[in-house]
């Protein structure tokens, strides 16, 4: 599996038949320049979109004619396997910012995690209901979703081996939240790849939790 970080909450996973996932693609145009990530602008199998907002329901900008993967439940599609898991934009119950979905995507023996714009530390059904994942994808930047000591503690209620840092700051996002750095200061086990893609197999999964950060392609 190759997993490649677009900007802000999406990401490209390719799978080893050659499926191409996008989760949350956006659409950088009702930002007024205050995010300017690229479109990924290659046609695409499968699309998982957490909730409605713009920065995360860009879809119909993308080419080629995906399967689009929305709500709670099971879902199969090529040579992977989706779970919806019901969260909240917000820790009020969703209303402040509405509804969130976490998708766990199982694909090439490995379970990876999207948080989508989870609000809040998880509720001991939902932690149950979504299991132990191999590789965590999690909003760092607070404001608009979970903190950095918040995120901490939702990859430790996933017994999440590899966490990837998303949704911070950067200098194509001009969203009032922090950047990634306030989120590794002082973790232990911290990998900079200095690029956008992680190639990760079953075998590659550490014992000891790390925190791979990802430069955005877009």
């Amino acid at each position: 599996m190759t997993i490649q970080f677009l900007g802000h909450s999406s990401f490209l996973i390719t799978t080893g038949a050659g499926t191409r996932i996008i989760t949350d693609p956006y659409d950088p145009s009702g930002y007024s320049g205050e995010f300017s990530y690229g479109v990924f602008a290659e046609p695409v199998d499968i699309v998982t979109v957490s909730h409605d907002h713009a920065d995360h329901a860009g879809h119909r900008l993308l080419k080629g004619s995906p399967i689009i993967i929305k709500g709670d439940g099971k879902f199969a599609a090529r040579d992977a396997e989706f779970l919806g898991v019901r969260t909240y934009h917000d820790d009020s119950q969703g209303s402040r910012r509405g509804r969130n979905t976490v998708f766990v995507i199982a694909a090439d023996g490995l379970r990876v995690a999207h948080m989508g714009d989870l609000g809040h530390h998880l509720s001991a059904d939902q932690a149950a209901e979504i299991g132990d994942v191999d590789i965590a994808l999690i909003p760092v930047g607070g404001f608009f979703t979970i903190d950095a000591a918040q995120a901490e503690k939702v990859a430790q209620q996933l017994d999440a081996n590899i966490v990837i840092p998303m949704h911070y700051r950067t200098d194509k996002c001009g969203f009032p939240i922090a950047g990634v750095d306030e989120f590794v200061r002082d973790r232990p086990n911290v990998v900079r790849k200095g690029s956008s893609i992680l190639e990760v197999t079953p075998e590659d999964i550490p014992a000891e939790r790390q925190i791979v950060v990802l430069e955005p392609a877009l």
